[in-house]
């Protein structure tokens, strides 16, 4: 009698399991249109901060911090972004990065939202 019970529970159950598990799927498909509509607004207010990108003056900063504030720039390009500084004095414009070695207009174009000539 035990196992015609569980027996008959077993479907009832399985049903429910089911529902729980579409609702569940279903809350999850929301919760992460949330989430892409939330990221596309902060996106849209500014790209920058968005990301996490931190506007860097690139006369001033060190090169540590231009290492971590300019994407594709390491330590060694930072050192030679200093370097080009320092030997030729503030960068007059944004595209003048270009001129230092292994930085390219790529590289200027895709950091131009977070550089400051200040």
């Amino acid at each position: 009698m035990m196992n015609n019970l569980m027996f008959e529970l077993a479907p009832w159950k399985q049903q429910g399991a089911t529902a729980a598990g579409r609702a569940h799927r279903s809350f999850r498909a929301l919760l992460g249109a949330g989430l892409l509509v939330l990221a596309a607004s902060l996106l849209a207010v500014n790209p920058s901060t968005a990301l996490g990108g931190e506007a860097v003056n690139i006369n001033l900063a060190s090169a540590e911090v231009l290492a971590e504030a300019l994407t594709g720039v390491g330590m060694a390009k930072a050192f030679r972004i200093v370097e080009y500084r320092e030997a030729h004095g503030p960068f007059e414009s944004i595209e003048e990065l270009a001129e230092v070695k292994g930085i390219g207009a790529g590289t200027v174009e895709k950091n131009r939202d977070v550089i400051l000539l200040q």
